[in-house]
């Protein structure tokens, strides 16, 4: 299905919003509402109608009351037909329902993607658990999805086999039909003149594989994914470049962690449409499964430190722990992997993570419960980035 604005977009709207669905901007003006179906004051009961929007889990049309358009700064609409009054506001172009208040909050489009078994949907489950839990203390912010989808989803599909059935989720398959993304809201506080506010923030997860970016089945989706991203979370597998693990067996040479970081930056140089400038979207480069490979590092090694615990992103730390990541990448993949980050991107950070903090093994079970180590170190980073967390330490910039 080919989603498209249907209606150039002009500055004098005011600013751009991006659906967390379909990833299609629009301007919150242009915000459609969909009617309740219930009867309206005259009695009259809208209909269901096939949207040609909306697919259910089969494949078909989803019949639903009809969507119309009214000003989307409104909160509440009058449905031209029944005259019933609703507040169900739906994307401009994919017509799912928007989180509540979506035009009134800053919405944070992370982009989170990895190659084939770089532990990308592991890694999200971790983060996500982290942050609604042990990091959710830590800032004393709250983590929810933001649909009801969501919600039951994460929990089903994801939480519950990974840490309550010590199971280690499928990596994501390459399909031809598009899965929805999973849609949360991280609320913190700020401190206002008066008294303390929430600051709410929506982040979007699009569960694709590092590959799909090659797949024309699924590119119309990714691509439009990682061009309206506010920021990058890019994984790479480190046992599978040539130094960190000799007695790997030989990767196909198709999958090497380099051309993941590759197929990301084509798509940021074409969003900035200029050769000539270094990429403004800030990116997290990942080092994933590190925890199989700390055994050979320094013990002042930084990523031999416990975990930050303070109610900020220790600026400090990160930058002790990019420099350490910077001369593993040299050590155990050439230069090819830093030369490529310094000369396209202008904000870039590295990152040690584990997701499990154990090797599954072969039977692929969760042996003494899911330990994490720094998982939510890079997504802090970008919330830091976007002021949706207080930042501290001594910073130095880093490439």
């Amino acid at each position: 299905m080919n989603l498209q604005v249907p209606y150039p977009l002009s500055p004098l709207e005011g600013p751009r919003l991006v659906c967390p669905y379909c990833y299609s901007d629009f301007t919150e003006r242009r915000i459609l509402f969909r009617c309740t179906g219930r009867p309206g004051p005259t009695g009259v009961v809208c209909s269901s109608v096939e949207d040609g929007a909306l697919r259910d889990h089969l494949g078909r049309r989803e019949r639903l009351p009809p969507v119309f358009a009214a000003d989307g700064r409104r909160p509440r609409a009058e449905c031209p037909e029944c005259s019933a009054a609703t507040d169900r506001q739906v994307c401009a172009v994919c017509h799912s329902r928007l989180p509540v208040n979506f035009g009134r909050m800053r919405g944070r489009m992370i982009a989170l993607v990895g190659a084939r078994e770089s532990g990308k949907t592991v890694f999200m489950t971790v983060l996500v658990h982290e942050l609604k839990n042990r990091v959710g203390e830590r800032f004393a912010a709250s983590m929810g999805g933001a649909d009801d989808h969501t919600r039951h989803r994460f929990a089903s599909d994801y939480e519950s086999p990974l840490y309550d059935e010590g199971r280690l989720l499928r990596a994501t398959r390459r399909t031809g039909t598009t899965r929805e993304p999973l849609v949360f809201r991280f609320t913190g506080r700020r401190r206002g003149l008066v008294r303390t506010r929430p600051r709410h923030t929506l982040l979007s997860f699009f569960d694709t594989a590092g590959e799909d970016l090659n797949d024309a089945r699924s590119v119309e989706t990714g691509l439009r994914y990682l061009e309206n991203a506010d920021g990058v979370i890019v994984l790479l597998d480190p046992l599978r470049m040539e130094g960190a693990r000799r007695s790997a067996a030989p990767e196909d040479p198709r999958h090497r962690p380099i051309h993941a970081l590759e197929r990301v930056t084509e798509v940021l140089m074409r969003r900035q449409g200029t050769p000539n400038r270094l990429i403004r979207t800030p990116i997290a480069v990942c080092l994933t499964k590190i925890d199989t490979l700390r055994h050979g590092l320094d013990e002042g090694s930084p990523l031999h430190r416990p975990q930050p615990d303070g109610p900020f992103f220790d600026e400090s730390d990160s930058q002790d722990v990019h420099a350490q990541v910077q001369q593993l990448l040299h050590r155990w993949d050439g230069s090819e992997v830093d030369n490529h980050v310094s000369n396209h991107y202008r904000d870039a950070r590295y990152f040690g993570v584990s997701a499990l903090g154990d090797d599954p093994g072969e039977e692929n079970r969760v042996r003494g419960g899911v330990r994490p180590y720094r998982v939510a170190d890079p997504f802090l980073w970008l919330l830091s980035r976007f002021g949706g967390v207080p930042a501290g330490g001594a910073p130095r910039r880093s490439r």
